[in-house]
């Protein structure tokens, strides 16, 4: 089943995003590679492609596990919770309707 993680993120929490990234991409990849993505990104903090100091606010992942429980071992398994990137992390069952 999907699962959609919202990561929201600390304050000031840029840097310590950009440190643990290739880390977090790294998991995303594994995912992609293992045909498990359907989408994933991060929340620009102001409303810009490319927020630069402003970061973001926070990230969606939407992805394949075979249980919530599953999902949410992923989710805490994080390099961003790790780093203290994310403040907090929910994960809910997803059903994609469209396209």
């Amino acid at each position: 089943m999907w699962y959609a993680i919202i990561g929201t993120d600390n304050a000031n929490s840029l840097e310590a995003r950009k440190s643990a990234r290739p880390d977090h991409l790294a998991r995303l990849q594994q995912l992609q590679d293992e045909g498990r993505m359907l989408l994933a990104g991060p929340f620009p903090a102001i409303d810009a492609e490319d927020p630069g100091p402003a970061g973001f606010s926070g990230s969606l992942i939407v992805a394949e596990f075979a249980s919530l429980a599953e999902a949410r071992a992923w989710a805490a398994a994080d390099p961003y919770v790790a780093a203290g990137v994310y403040r907090e992390t929910s994960v809910k069952p997803f059903r994609k309707v469209l396209p």
